[in-house]
């Protein structure tokens, strides 16, 4: 992480703490905090979801405080925070979190909507999804 507003960039498979991610943005300066939490949903496509694995490529956790800097230095924030789950989660498990904050509550929103939204796009993290039916798929793999 080179931009200073990033305090917080990491993949895990042990579960993720929305605390922890407040936490890691404190700031007396910061009017607005912006927070996503990303969980499993039970269904997916008018199936029932049982449970996911998410996978990761080696290059991920680098591509992930990449889309943090560029979203910390493209939006005027003072923290930025992502932290997002690997392994094998259940239905209400958190998948993701990830925050910023800002002086103002505008920037905090455009600036959160901005790194989830290009986090899902840019870092490679796959969902492998298991169904009711006994079916599965894979989301987002190459």
């Amino acid at each position: 992480m080179s931009h200073p507003a990033v305090r917080l960039a990491e993949l895990r498979e042990s579960p993720l703490d929305v605390a922890e991610v407040v936490a890691a943005l404190d700031d007396d300066a910061a009017g607005g905090l912006t927070l996503f939490v990303g969980r499993v949903r039970d269904h997916d496509g008018g199936k029932g979801v049982t449970g996911l694995d998410y996978s990761a490529h080696p290059s991920a956790l680098d591509r992930l405080r990449q889309v943090c800097d560029r979203v910390a230095a493209d939006h005027d924030v003072h923290g930025v925070a992502a932290v997002h789950r690997t392994g094998t989660l259940a239905i209400g498990d958190l998948a993701v979190v990830v925050a910023t904050t800002a002086s103002h509550r505008d920037e905090a929103f455009r600036a959160s909507r901005a790194l989830i939204d290009t986090l899902k796009d840019e870092v490679p993290i796959w969902k492998h999804q298991r169904f009711g039916d006994g079916t599965e798929e894979w989301v987002g793999a190459p």
